[in-house]
């Protein structure tokens, strides 16, 4: 976070984002009813990004609570609740003492990157400095972005977890994980489990076994002793307790929680892609590329991850996808408005960018999290390139939503090289794909038609599905007869294909101008001060002159002996 010279402090920076819970009819997959809650994601340093784990558990307290009132209203019976589905952000990283039931460290958010040392020194460890060592059981290479090196860096860090796990009362889980542990009874009893495709994201998955790996877990240093049960996407792990004391939401003490996905894998599902070759993408504080690849895991060659996609019952078979995952998409909209200031609102930047519809030679690579798919460039930082006194901040609105739809072109075409088949429509979801232009811009940029649902909340959807789809539940069917046909709308591209080759060769030309930006960590004199050392080029510069310099002199001294 920025640094305040004269008090020496940190001044904590606050994001906020949404946690909200929906109810579905199970018929017609209709929305019934919503409510959202702000949670507030601090930056306590830079790189840092953390959530208070408490406040996510009060906030779904709050979303049952509000729901159920509105439901009431709506003359709804709360009775009727028959399952309760989970979906999350999937690294995001928690560790909690089961005997207190209290968190023994903010979450370590997926987009932290404080363990980029970590990951640097364990792939110079690997043999050829390969950071695809562990993806033959992984599918994931070794990087920040994965729950292992956040769970490593508490464990070496916070006094709180090493004790807790020398004492034997320390719980390792992802959001979903500490969620169903709380719903089902915490420390008085609750259900410590997480589903395979969570799993899959903490590189101490075997995606072959489907199980925890010893091999992967003595190669990280975690004892598998802290590690949550791993069960399928769709199946009851436990009854909901009662939460509080309101009557409304304690009618849904009883309610079987029988539906686990990660945010990705739900959306996947909720566009219902069950066929192999199938693909959505998700345009959320990040964006996420995912191609349904079967029975088989698909390694690539492309640099996307293989993951599971999901697994929708105890004795049905894992499904797998490719993966394309962007760090940055409408987080970079979030930068403008609350670090920049040149907007109020996601609709404004979209007036913003249709007034000028051009960046005119504007590129912005927001590399802030380094970049991801299909780079995995941890020493990549943002840049903004192709400034000229023309350039005024409408200018900026279009190459920040440009910049979202380039992003995603990259990890298409690695998908279609890694598949031998193109795609030939991209279905969306997510927040942004309310913003008309950036849909449209999507579609010229990939010179594919791209199809947004007309109901946008996909990832909730997925996860209602495979609550009310599990065994003991059984009110929601999966069978392709059975699915409800979705409305949706279609963006045919609009500019000829030479024009976006011409628009995306730039943008490839500034993602190669914000590599190796970071390539050490900081060394801080005595004063405080970064030293000129810091920078490795800066100082083999510094150093090689210093050594011509004294070369000089002494060849000049030899020359006045000789003469």
């Amino acid at each position: 976070g920025p640094f305040d010279s004269v008090s020496g402090k940190t001044n904590r920076q606050f994001f906020l984002w949404l946690l909200s819970l929906k109810v579905f009819n199970s018929k017609t997959a209709e929305l019934l009813s919503h409510h959202q809650v702000e949670i507030k994601q601090s930056f306590p340093k830079e790189g840092w990004v953390e959530e208070d784990p408490k406040e996510i558990l009060q906030s779904v307290y709050e979303c049952m609570e509000r729901t159920c009132e509105k439901l009431t209203q709506l003359n709804i019976d709360i009775t009727n609740i028959k399952a309760i589905g989970v979906t999350n952000q999937r690294e995001t990283t928690l560790v909690w003492d089961k005997e207190t039931g209290e968190p023994l460290y903010n979450a370590i958010v997926w987009l932290d990157l404080r363990t980029q040392s970590t990951v640097e020194r364990l792939i110079n460890k690997t043999p050829g400095r390969n950071k695809n060592h562990l993806k033959h059981k992984t599918g994931l290479p070794i990087s920040t972005y994965f729950s292992a090196v956040k769970l490593r860096w508490l464990m070496d860090n916070v006094a709180e977890v090493h004790e807790a796990i020398v004492s034997h009362r320390a719980m390792f889980g992802t959001v979903d994980s500490w969620l169903i542990w709380c719903l089902t009874g915490g420390k008085s009893g609750g259900v410590h489990c997480t589903d395979v495709t969570n799993a899959s994201r903490t590189m101490l998955f075997n995606i072959h076994t489907m199980d925890w790996d010893p091999e992967l877990c003595k190669y990280f240093g975690i004892p598998m002793e802290i590690l949550p049960r791993v069960r399928s996407s769709s199946e009851i792990y436990g009854l909901m307790v009662s939460i509080c004391n309101s009557v409304k939401s304690g009618e849904l003490s009883g309610v079987p929680i029988s539906g686990c996905l990660g945010d990705q894998s739900a959306a996947l599902v909720g566009q219902m892609c069950f066929q192999d070759g199938q693909a959505k993408n998700t345009y959320g504080t990040g964006c996420f590329l995912l191609r349904n690849t079967g029975a088989k895991p698909v390694m690539s060659d492309h640099g996307l991850l293989t993951t599971v996609a999901y697994k929708l019952g105890r004795d049905k078979p894992a499904c797998y996808a490719l993966e394309g995952s962007v760090a940055i998409a409408g987080a970079v909209v979030r930068w403008l408005q609350d670090n920049l200031g040149i907007i109020s609102s996601s609709e404004e930047l979209e007036k913003l960018a249709a007034s000028v519809c051009t960046s005119y030679g504007c590129y912005f690579v927001p590399a802030f999290s380094g970049l991801y798919a299909p780079y995995w460039e941890p020493s990549a930082r943002g840049i903004i390139c192709g400034l000229t006194q023309f350039t005024n901040k409408s200018h900026l609105a279009f190459a920040a939503l440009e910049a979202v739809c380039f992003q995603t072109r990259e990890i298409l075409d690695a998908m279609n090289q890694d598949s031998g088949i193109p795609l030939t429509q991209l279905q969306v979801d997510g927040g942004m794909t309310s913003n008309r232009l950036l849909m449209q811009l999507q579609a010229d940029i990939l010179c594919i038609p791209v199809v947004k649902p007309s109901m946008p909340e996909t990832t909730a959807l997925g996860a209602a599905m495979a609550a009310g789809a599990a065994e003991g539940v059984s009110v929601w069917s999966l069978n392709p007869e059975d699915l409800t046909e979705v409305t949706s709308e279609k963006f045919e591209p609009q500019i000829n294909p030479e024009e976006s080759e011409y628009r995306y060769a730039r943008w490839k030309k500034a993602v190669q101008k914000s590599m190796n930006w970071e390539t050490t960590e900081p060394v801080f004199n005595g004063n405080g001060e970064t030293s000129i050392f810091s920078s490795v080029p800066l100082g083999f510069y510094i150093m090689g002159s210093m050594l011509m310099l004294i070369g000089a002199r002494y060849i000049a001294g030899q020359c006045l002996l000789n003469c």
